[in-house]
């Protein structure tokens, strides 16, 4: 009989490309892993991984056996969840992604208020401005920036007309100067921001239909967005930065927006999941939930600088 743990152990084993990396996510031993994973080619009578003493790699027959794994699993949790839903609330395990800046400083206080309402539902929160793979990694949803043509992803939309804007702290103004104009990004102190070794110090900014691009350089590059809103409320320079990220800041008056009448660069927000069936109650509500409070933060960009955000 094929265990469901030994299952999981094949599939995380295989995603992370070790079995002492598999072992170290679940807090066991790599022997304790290998062992699973003889267990489960002995019920399939197969060979899933050649192992090697640098290498581990799927057989053609573990590339085979691999997606029904995957889905079974997935089946198994959801059937698991579905039982345990009744009519006293949510319960159940949620994984969650979301990039750095925005699940610490936006999400995790929408998110906890979440939680306090649905108090049988644990969660597992992943904050990274690496991208997370939904089908690889260990999440049910992802909340992510940009555009998705990838017909295999669900996407639902939380924040559609999101857009970057330009910001600085009050202290940072009166030291320096207010830009006047995009040319004028040139004489500052700008903050960027590089992933996978690319820096993002060509800013893109709109009116009136026609686009300028700002070359801008400064003292710091970070692959953190967190460290670039911080150094920014700090008033180490000007940043470059998603309106979610920072309205709640500008609110609160530790940046101001410069240049408003520009149009920043389109970034819209979508919680993202795999598959549909992955819908659960739970991801339904906490959709509901953020949605709702991404569309109060976009009322506030509309009524403070009469453009619509939406």
């Amino acid at each position: 009989m094929i265990r469901f743990d030994d299952l999981a152990l094949f599939v995380r084993s295989a995603a992370l490309g070790s079995f002492s990396n598999a072992a170290r996510e679940v807090d066991l031993l790599p022997a304790q892993v290998s062992a699973a994973i003889k267990r489960l080619e002995r019920e399939l009578n197969i060979r899933l991984f050649a192992r090697s003493t640098r290498s581990l790699r799927l057989t053609a027959e573990g590339e085979a056996y691999l997606p029904y794994a995957v889905d079974a699993l997935k089946a198994l949790r959801e059937g698991r969840e579905s039982l345990r839903q009744d009519s006293a609330g949510l319960f159940g395990m949620l994984h969650i992604a979301a990039p750095s800046d925005l699940g610490r400083n936006v999400l995790l206080p929408w998110i906890n208020a979440f939680h306090h309402d649905h108090p049988g539902l644990n969660l597992r929160l992943y904050f990274s401005d690496q991208i997370t793979d939904v089908f690889k990694d260990p999440v049910d949803v992802a909340f992510r920036y940009g555009v998705f043509d990838d017909a295999s992803y669900v996407a639902l939309p939380l924040s559609t007309g999101n857009h970057r804007v330009l910001v600085a702290s009050p202290g940072y103004l009166r030291q320096w100067g207010r830009p006047g104009d995009v040319s004028d990004l040139a004489r500052h102190n700008c903050l960027t921001f590089v992933l996978r070794g690319k820096v993002y110090n060509k800013w893109l900014l709109f009116r009136e239909g026609e686009q300028q691009v700002a070359p801008v350089s400064g003292s710091v590059v970070s692959d953190d967005a967190e460290v670039i809103r911080r150094l920014a409320i700090d008033g180490e320079g000007i940043a470059y930065k998603s309106w979610l990220d920072v309205g709640q800041d500008v609110l609160k008056g530790h940046l101001d927006v410069l240049l408003p009448e520009y149009q920043g660069e389109s970034l819209p927000l979508s919680l993202v999941c795999p598959h549909r069936r992955q819908l659960s109650p739970a991801v339904q509500q906490l959709y509901l939930r953020i949605k709702t409070e991404c569309l109060s933060l976009q009322q506030v960009y509309q009524n403070r600088y009469g453009r619509q955000a939406e």
